[in-house]
């Protein structure tokens, strides 16, 4: 009797496993986080903030996670070149590198974890002009490997870090309006 108990447990575990990898074969092997947000203040008291990594304490909302968090910066303090990396237990540890800053309207990173888990990823923020303000959208993209398409069959990556993106970008509009 036990012994049968043991092996339909067994088999269904094992159906369990196999329907979660073939749900996760299904899965795109690229995601794509996009946010966006209308800020009343022009593209230039805007960019500082978001070219400067020392000004994203003011915002991001990995910052305020772990207060223990270390923190480097290298190269330029602004713009192209620029880099910060961070070692936390409550966020990981990774680093970001500025590949591309258009004044006022354009910052590209490339963002890297290595723990919990390593990725690569692109960050780009673009800022348009708009009558009273500005739009700021935030999007991250790069590839979702097979443990991370298995992750997206019982969670969404973007419902996920769609809500720090957004409260994110209410912390930069708070910022940026702050400053009249």
């Amino acid at each position: 009797m036990f012994k049968t108990i043991a092996i339909i447990a067994a088999v269904a575990i094992v159906v369990f496993i196999v329907a979660v990898l073939l749900l996760a074969a299904t899965k795109p092997d690229t995601f794509r986080v996009q946010r966006q947000i209308a800020i009343q203040a022009p593209p230039e008291k805007i960019f500082p903030l978001i070219n400067d990594y020392k000004q994203w304490g003011a915002w991001s909302p990995w910052e305020k996670k772990d207060a223990a968090m270390k923190r480097s910066f290298s190269g330029p303090a602004t713009g192209k070149g620029s880099a910060y990396a961070w070692e936390s237990k409550q966020v990981g540890t990774g680093d970001m590198l500025i590949t591309e800053s258009v004044p006022s309207s354009l910052v590209k990173i490339d963002l890297n974890f290595s723990k919990p888990f390593e990725a690569h990823n692109k960050v780009i923020f673009s800022i348009q002009p708009q009558a009273g303000g500005s739009t700021v959208s935030w999007d991250m993209a790069g590839p979702a490997p097979l443990m991370s398409r298995v992750m997206q069959v019982f969670f969404s990556m973007d419902k996920m870090v769609g809500k720090d993106f957004e409260a994110g970008l209410a912390d930069l509009k708070a910022a940026a309006e702050k400053q009249g």
